[in-house]
């Protein structure tokens, strides 16, 4: 049951995935239409499809075009300064970046707002949300200022743990509770995401610098990830702010004989 509701809240980034993967085997360059305005019109149509039939609520709409801003002003400015680009041609592309790329981003924002749903998930203890605020900006400021100043994203790794030793994922399969540490589900978050990344590059929708399309993606990339993760954690939490407690646990939802740690 863990594994199918992890795929259901997973969906939109898997059917995302899946439009790069059989856009590299069929598209042609003499198509009307080029390969990256086609995934613009699929992602689009996606979106629309989750919202009409409930699948996303127009609140989570709102955590997923929050990603879709951060992710796009993040992309122009990576690609303007030659971290990855974007080999193929399209009309609907800013300074050399894809509009449909705010998606992949999106997909993350779709998938965490889904699964604190599916899951019924409640975040506890929680730190000050400020302090949470705090490392978010200086996470996502780091992504940009590392070109130009002293990268310190090793003290970033740090500050993620320090503050958020303490909590606790719980969720709930049945009547059952369960419990995971923050910090181990945004690793296991990265490894996900950076196989996503290796299918992605594979099918040369983007490439990093240096990098062929035959190569898998720097393991150091599971490490950016894990950071970001921290970042969109974060940003759906300013509006799924009911998850989070200070204490353990709200009083109805108090530990009971049948509570276990996804880890024991």
């Amino acid at each position: 049951m863990f594994t199918l509701k992890q795929g259901w809240a997973a969906l939109f980034g898997t059917l995302l995935l899946g439009g790069m993967i059989l856009t590299s085997k069929i598209w042609q360059p003499d198509w009307p239409i080029a390969r990256y305005d086609a995934l613009l019109l699929y992602a689009l149509a996606l979106q629309a499809f989750f919202l009409a039939t409930g699948m996303e609520s127009w609140r989570e709409a709102r955590v997923i075009l929050l990603f879709h801003v951060t992710g796009t002003v993040m992309e122009i400015f990576k690609v303007h300064v030659g971290s990855w680009g974007y080999p193929g041609d399209g009309l609907m592309k800013l300074w050399g970046v894809p509009l449909f790329s705010g998606f992949m981003y999106a997909s993350v924002g779709s998938y965490m707002a889904r699964v604190i749903r599916l899951f019924d998930m409640r975040f506890a203890p929680y730190p000050p949300f400020w302090t949470t605020m705090l490392l978010a900006l200086a996470i996502y400021g780091n992504f940009f200022t590392h070109h130009f100043l002293p990268d310190i994203r090793l003290a970033l790794f740090a500050a993620t743990v320090l503050l958020f030793a303490r909590t606790r994922i719980w969720f709930r399969i049945g009547e059952q509770n369960y419990w995971m540490p923050l910090p181990m589900a945004a690793f296991f978050s990265s490894f996900f995401l950076w196989l996503a990344e290796n299918i992605g590059t594979s099918t040369k929708t983007w490439i990093y610098s240096g990098q062929s399309s035959h190569q898998m993606v720097s393991f150091a990339k599971m490490g950016s990830w894990y950071l970001l993760l921290f970042v969109s954690f974060v940003t759906v939490t300013l509006v799924l702010r009911e998850a989070l407690s200070r204490s353990p646990l709200h009083d109805k939802d108090r530990q009971h004989p049948n509570d276990t740690a996804l880890t024991d």
